[in-house]
């Protein structure tokens, strides 16, 4: 068994039961998702220790992935709330064939101001493992800049890095900054899993 940490923005997620635009559906089932978050369950199911790094709002949906965390043996005393942000979500379609569209609502959210500041309750004894994605890079520059401090410090302390790029380029501002702080980050990791955009 394993000691991992990862850090992500968990956000609600609201699927549509019936088909049709969003601004149609009236009935909608409730879950929770993210990609780090996938990461972690799937930890856990392999029986590591897994702790999560996050910030929600005080809302039902931030109430929602704690719970979510705690139902799935993975660690939420690095999940802090923010009084004054909401915690981001997402609406999906549901459709026949082909890919759903998502409404994203995720900007100015609870964990878009996440600080570097906001790491230093860490504890790093027995860590073996840190995994990070190139989502957080792209949604403010203080979770930039809190993924480079959080990648610096396993460094320092001898912990393995996973980095998995992500690419979600409707995140960022162009890709020529997605490619330029994308390839800047990898230089932090020990495993780089490459994607296609």
């Amino acid at each position: 068994m394993k000691n991992v940490l990862t850090i992500g923005e968990a956000m609600g997620l609201l699927i549509a039961e019936e088909t049709g635009p969003l601004e149609s559906v009236e009935h909608f089932s409730r879950h929770v998702c993210g990609a780090e978050l996938n990461y972690a369950v799937g930890m856990a199911r392999l029986g590591n220790n897994v702790s999560y790094i996050s910030k929600v709002g005080i809302d039902p949906f931030g109430r929602c992935i704690v719970n979510f965390l705690k139902e799935n043996n993975i660690h939420e005393q690095y999940v802090w709330t923010d009084d004054d942000h909401m915690t981001g979500f997402q609406m999906k379609e549901k459709v026949v064939e082909g890919d759903p569209f998502v409404a994203n609502i995720r900007k100015h959210t609870a964990f878009s101001h996440f600080q570097p500041a906001d790491l230093a309750g860490i504890d790093w004894n027995g860590v073996d493992h840190l995994h990070v994605t190139g989502i957080p890079l792209a949604l403010s520059e203080s979770c930039r800049e809190t993924i480079y401090t959080l990648m610096m410090r396993a460094h320092s302390k001898g912990v393995r890095i996973s980095f998995d790029p992500n690419l979600r380029p409707m995140l960022w501002k162009s890709e020529e900054a997605m490619a330029r702080v994308i390839n800047d980050a990898a230089q932090y990791a020990d495993i780089v899993m490459p994607g296609l955009g």
